[in-house]
């Protein structure tokens, strides 16, 4: 192993160009990344879970219409002076708490939707020669307080270098959705140190499934990925997949499949937005009980408009 593939991950690319077509018209105007979970936007869910993980410098690969996310993370000083004039100090410390400091943020952009590979290839002159994390922020991961995802996953780096993908299990027959690992029968449990991987298929069909483990979005990589992801070679979808690009490292890097600690919400799509707000929302120091009695008489009274339909 040699010491590139041990240098500590500094550095995090965020994929937001996408359109957020699920989400339309919501998403007309506002990057799908600003849709707010709870209390803060998504991206800003994703960044903290990366700050937590000691990332230094956030890469953002974006397109059109995303001035909203840069806006976010910057500096709004007539907010804070109005916040400051008027006591309020609680809303004052959350906004500053979303700023990030000078040099941390880096803008690049990928003009066409070529494929999450694409998009990971455009942030290659920001990462040079270092290993770095990839977040997607679609996959919210609700983990224990101070155990984001990604400082489990770099807890494992530590221990095993190379490159780290985490997993979870989905039902057999919609392993064709998602990029599915083969670990060659290994399978470990949350918390241990992961699984050497053996190959990494994108969107197999569920009878060709090496496995039920798909990859969900929190990724850390050697730089050498660029080597595989410049010959914009395409894949599932016509697109130019990441995980074929991790495929070629197999067997000439580390490389390990971790499962993590915590629930992940696909907040890209709605089903899975509403979810995560709600898990969110029942978790807030402030309005989390009254979210969970608003959950428990929807219940109710869902189940009693159940039993009265089935009553006629």
């Amino acid at each position: 192993m040699t010491d590139s593939h041990t240098k500590p991950v500094r550095k995090a690319v965020f994929p937001v160009a996408g359109l957020g077509t699920r989400f339309l018209p919501a998403t007309k105007v506002m990057p799908k990344e600003m849709l707010p979970i709870n209390d803060r936007p998504l991206i800003q869910h994703v960044f903290e879970e990366a700050r937590e993980a000691g990332i230094e410098e956030f890469i953002f690969v974006t397109g059109r219409h995303k001035n909203m996310l840069e806006e976010h993370f910057d500096f709004q000083p007539e907010l804070e002076e109005t916040l400051e004039s008027r006591g309020k100090h609680d809303m004052l410390e959350k906004i500053r708490d979303s700023e990030m400091g000078a040099g941390q943020l880096f803008l690049t952009r990928q003009p066409r939707p070529l494929g999450l590979g694409h998009a990971i290839w455009c942030a290659a002159k920001l990462i040079e020669n270092e290993p770095f994390a990839v977040l997607l922020p679609d996959v919210l991961i609700q983990a224990p307080k101070g155990q984001g995802c990604l400082k489990q996953m770099v807890d494992v780096y530590g221990q095993n270098g190379g490159n780290v993908i985490a997993v979870e299990d989905v039902p057999k027959e919609l392993t064709f959705k998602y990029g599915i690992v083969d670990t060659g029968g290994e399978n470990a449990p949350a918390g241990s140190s992961g699984m050497a991987v053996k190959g990494l298929v994108e969107k197999p069909d569920p009878e060709k499934a090496p496995s039920t483990m798909s990859v969900i979005g929190r990724y850390i990589l050697q730089p050498e990925v660029f080597d595989h992801l410049s010959a914009f070679e395409t894949g599932a979808g016509g697109e130019i997949q990441l995980t074929d690009a991790m495929d070629k490292l197999i067997g000439k890097q580390p490389f390990t499949a971790m499962r993590f600690h915590g629930k992940s919400y696909d907040s890209g799509s709605r089903l899975g937005f509403i979810e995560a707000n709600l898990a969110y929302g029942s978790e807030d120091d402030e309005i989390g009980e009254d979210v969970k009695r608003v959950i428990c008489e929807m219940a109710a009274k869902l189940n009693k408009d159940s039993m009265n339909e089935a009553a006629e």
